[in-house]
C-alpha cells in the first residue's frame, strides 16, 4: 500500500510535520473519527497542529482518495485511512462505529446500468450500509434475555 503521508496528487503539495502527524494518528485509529477528535488526540500526543490544519489536511487527503469520509447522524464528516486503495463501500455499526471496507461488484454494475438507462455519463456513487456489528448484536441480545 502507498504511504498516504508522502503520496500527493492534490493541492497540498508539501509533506509537512503536521501532515505526517495527522497521517500517523489516522494509522492508529481503527474507526472513523471527526477532525475535532483527531485534533484532540494529536494535542494529547504532544503534536502542535491547529484544528484548521487538521481540517485542511483531511480534506486534501480525502480529495486524493487517501482517506475515507462518512457523515455521522449530525452530518459531520468522519475520516479513516483507506485500507482498500480503490473504490469501495462500508458496513458501519450504528452502535460502536466499527467500519468494515467491502467491495461490491454488483453495486458497481447496477450504478453503471441505471446511469446508462437514464442517459447519464461518468456516474459516481457512495454506498454505506449501517447495521450492528457482531459484538454489538451479541451484547444487545444478551441484554434482552
Amino acid at each position: 500500500m502507498t504511504n498516504p503521508a508522502t503520496t500527493r496528487r492534490g493541492t497540498e503539495q508539501r509533506v509537512t510535520k503536521q501532515r505526517l502527524a495527522v497521517n500517523a494518528a489516522l494509522g492508529q485509529v481503527d474507526d472513523f473519527v471527526t477532525a475535532q477528535e483527531l485534533h484532540r488526540w494529536l494535542l494529547d500526543e504532544g503534536d502542535k497542529v491547529s484544528l484548521a490544519t487538521v481540517y485542511r489536511l483531511l480534506l486534501s487527503m480525502a480529495e486524493d482518495g487517501l482517506v475515507d469520509v462518512l457523515r455521522n447522524n449530525e452530518g459531520e464528516a468522519m475520516y479513516r485511512q483507506c485500507v482498500i486503495e480503490h473504490h469501495h463501500h462500508h458496513l458501519v455499526c450504528r452502535t460502536c462505529g466499527k467500519a468494515v471496507e467491502v467491495e461490491a461488484p454488483a453495486v458497481e454494475k447496477w450504478a453503471a446500468r441505471v446511469a446508462e438507462e437514464n442517459g447519464f455519463t461518468e456516474p459516481t456513487h457512495t454506498v454505506e450500509i449501517y447495521g450492528l456489528c457482531p459484538a454489538c448484536s451479541a451484547s444487545q441480545g444478551a441484554g434482552t434475555s
